[in-house]
């Protein structure tokens, strides 16, 4: 059976049941298509993969050695790109036990991760709304390592791998999200 976006959407509400992780998947879904239609690939392919890349972080405890393992164990009743599969091993090195090489999976890295430090600058404006974020705040939150600790920047940075530098990729992800602003509670 394909995997539709309607099937993706069932299977993420039923195996994450943190509204914050359920924002984060939907906001990296937004910004892979955003990417997708910068780079010239595949939007569906590209959303899919943002939308599903945290399906078994509930499973796994969100342990690094383990977290995005059990993804393609999750989705194996269904007809699922392999490019997708990859990408969402491959957003977590530690458990994939190699580097990132394609620009698909440059492009997850970063595109998620990002999502974790612009939901961070949108809670500390007064009126916590993503309308009100700026790309040169989030890139000025970039180098305070304190702000938002556990965002991984140097993952971030992977952008440039995909030839965006990072102020134009802060910009291409805040207006990805913007759509989804409300779906994500910003």
């Amino acid at each position: 059976m394909l995997l539709t976006h309607e099937k993706a959407l069932e299977l993420l509400h039923h195996h994450v049941k943190n509204e914050k992780m359920i924002f984060h998947c939907l906001a990296s879904e937004a910004v892979m298509r955003g990417l997708a239609q910068r780079l010239g690939e595949d939007e569906e392919k590209w959303a899919l993969a943002g939308l599903l890349h945290d399906l078994d972080v509930e499973i796994t405890h969100a342990e690094p050695a383990v977290h995005g393992t059990q993804t393609e164990e999750l989705l194996k009743s269904y007809e699922v790109d392999p490019g997708i599969l990859d990408a969402i091993r491959m957003h977590n090195e530690v458990s994939a036990g190699k580097e990132r090489t394609t620009k698909f999976q440059h492009a997850l890295a970063a595109g998620e991760t990002i999502t974790g430090l612009i939901f961070a600058t949108t809670y500390v404006y007064p009126d916590r709304k993503l309308t009100s974020v700026k790309p040169k705040s989030v890139v000025k939150r970039m180098k305070e390592k304190m702000f938002a600790a556990s965002v991984n920047r140097e993952t971030i940075m992977e952008c440039e791998k995909i030839s965006i530098p990072i102020d134009e990729f802060a910009a291409l992800a805040i207006e990805a999200m913007l759509p989804v602003a409300g779906k994500i509670g910003l």
